[in-house]
């Protein structure tokens, strides 16, 4: 029953509590000890609240589950894990994530229980509702860099916060489109908002979404820019690999992929290189060009 457990915990979608680093990251400061150790101790507490969440989720979902063609093989829905037992596992992880995170911080404590507490809404009721479906994911995302921020008392700018909200809101509607072409008319019968969406509706969505991330996150580097002062404009050539990797994302939804986007990011070798050419000019702007 291990293994099972470790795979209802879903390590792999762990990559998204990355974002906690995003803060700190953007303003150069994990190449201190205190602050890298601080980021490190909340990315685990979320790890453990979103592993939680995802046990109830699951819970919820278990006979929804067990008529999807692959969500039927989670742990909970195929019965490796009996539902008395993941309620138990599922519960510790939700407790354990804010009060670890209370441990650093106590702001940061209460953004994880935030979170928290707004997901398992979510698996109960408001994932039924469209378009709150897709804000109160998107806002998870956002609440992860906030959390970082908190931890580590980083100052977010106000572009940096609305880039982060509508790049999630991007990724997120693209997992809806996704599922939406993939399962068709059977979409609804795993996720009852799918039904007031349609396929021309969510691409509009997507265009909106992908060009205010855009746009935000330009104004975001051209604010680092001008206040770090810098020689070489590698703040603004970060835009361009930030934009490859999303216009990417777009040609995999389009070519009908992009159901999990943390295996697309996983697998993707084109997704991987923009990211890390990103990374790469985004870190000579930050800790070279200061």
């Amino acid at each position: 029953m291990i293994k099972a457990l470790i795979k209802e915990a879903r390590p792999n979608q762990w990559t998204k509590n990355v974002l906690v680093f995003a803060a700190p990251g953007a303003l150069g400061v994990l190449n201190e000890w205190h602050a890298l150790s601080q980021t490190l101790v909340v990315f685990v507490a979320f790890c453990l609240a979103a592993s939680g969440t995802y046990y109830w989720n699951d819970i919820q979902d278990v006979e929804q589950d067990r008529l999807h063609p692959k969500k039927k093989n989670r742990p909970i829905a195929s019965g490796a894990i009996p539902l008395a037992v993941a309620r138990v596992v599922g519960s510790a992880m939700l407790l354990g994530g804010p009060v670890l995170a209370y441990a650093v911080r106590a702001q940061a404590g209460g953004i994880v229980a935030l979170y928290a507490v707004m997901t398992l809404c979510y698996s109960t009721r408001l994932k039924h509702v469209p378009l709150l479906d897709l804000a109160i994911v998107a806002a998870g995302f956002v609440l992860r860099a906030m959390a970082g921020a908190a931890g580590t008392q980083t100052p977010m700018s106000n572009w940096f916060v609305m880039c982060t909200t509508f790049g999630s809101f991007f990724i997120v509607t693209g997992k809806r489109f996704a599922e939406l072409v993939e399962l068709g008319d059977q979409a609804v019968t795993t996720r009852a908002s799918l039904k007031a969406y349609t396929v021309t509706y969510l691409r509009q969505v997507l265009g909106i979404s992908c060009t205010a991330t855009v746009v935000t996150y330009c104004m975001w580097a051209f604010e680092n820019a001008s206040a770090a002062n810098e020689d070489f404009p590698f703040h603004a050539l970060s835009i361009v690999p930030m934009l490859l990797a999303l216009l990417r994302y777009l040609m995999v939804l389009e070519n009908g992929g992009g159901g999990a986007p943390e295996e697309v990011f996983l697998r993707d070798r084109a997704i991987q290189l923009y990211g890390f050419v990103w990374v790469v000019v985004y870190g000579l702007a930050v800790y070279i060009g200061k």
